[in-house]
């Protein structure tokens, strides 16, 4: 099996272009009647609880901001965030909940007028006439899941945590750290800029599991029953791991290619600057 090296970018739906827009597009904010410049603002944005069914999804699209998610004490799950900002006008960043037919939950926040969102991300025109240069307002959720319920997140500017659920989970970002850890499983994660700590309860014969990033280390916390067939590389870093392996190929402290147990999953893990560890849980 061909190893693929990491990406140096990724998107689902022009993330490149949606950090892009948040450089150069948007319209010139007018000043916070709230704020003043070198001063931190902050005001509850959007609060929202209903029930989910298992099995369906509760998505999270942000642009500037961090996504912490964990477990609810009810049986529904429960979304809020909140704006901070110091020169910009918090009035200018939307948080909405289109529609859905599939029973996911979708929120986004949105920096511009002419963007719109679904379960496959933000959408931002490319010739959006938005230019709000001064539009430092960042959104940060707070997302608290019963059991059963999937969780997708991402965001472009932000760290990405998920503790205290059992099922599936995905998490995205492009700069920031993600560490996510679910009793049940699997566990996906992508970012460019920060390290990457996932932990899972178990994994399918059908899992096909990659983590990519290019600057930060990659820790993935195995169950003791693992088994995989694993492709881990690093350009400046070491790869360690706890499991015995069968190697595939030649034997390198930046690259590792073969068997865990029985093979039936498979996990892929690539970076250019950090280490990655394969780790028994306890």
């Amino acid at each position: 099996m061909p190893f693929h090296r990491a990406r140096y970018a990724f998107c689902t739906t022009s993330a490149l272009s949606l950090a892009t827009t948040l450089i150069l597009a948007a319209p010139a904010a007018s000043q916070s009647r709230n704020s003043r410049d070198g001063q931190d603002n902050r005001g509850d944005a959007f609060n929202w609880a209903g029930v989910i069914a298992n099995g369906n999804s509760i998505i999270i699209k942000n642009i500037n901001g961090a996504i912490r998610v964990e477990r609810s004490g009810s049986s529904q799950v429960e979304v809020s965030a909140e704006k901070r900002w110091r020169r910009g006008d918090p009035a200018d960043v939307r948080i909405v909940q289109p529609r859905s037919s599939t029973g996911d939950v979708v929120i986004c926040a949105l920096w511009t007028e002419e963007s719109t969102c679904d379960a496959q991300g933000i959408h931002t025109p490319r010739n959006s006439r938005n230019n709000n240069r001064n539009n430092d307002v960042s959104v940060s959720f707070i997302v608290r899941v019963p059991n059963g319920v999937r969780v997708d997140i991402e965001t472009v500017n932000g760290g990405l945590e998920v503790s205290g659920v059992n099922t599936e989970v995905r998490a995205e970002t492009v700069n920031g750290s993600i560490e996510a850890r679910s009793s049940g499983g699997p566990v996906r994660a992508k970012t460019v800029n920060g390290g990457i700590t996932v932990g899972m309860g178990n994994l399918t014969t059908s899992d096909d599991l990659s983590y990519e990033t290019v600057n930060g280390s990659i820790t993935l916390e195995m169950p003791a029953s693992f088994g995989a067939q694993l492709e881990l590389s690093t350009v400046n870093g070491r790869v360690n791991t706890d499991f015995p392996v069968t190697v595939v190929g030649t034997l390198s402290t930046r690259k590792l290619r073969g068997t865990v147990g029985n093979g039936s999953a498979r996990v892929r893990a690539t970076t250019v600057n950090g280490g990655i560890r394969l780790v028994r849980s306890n």
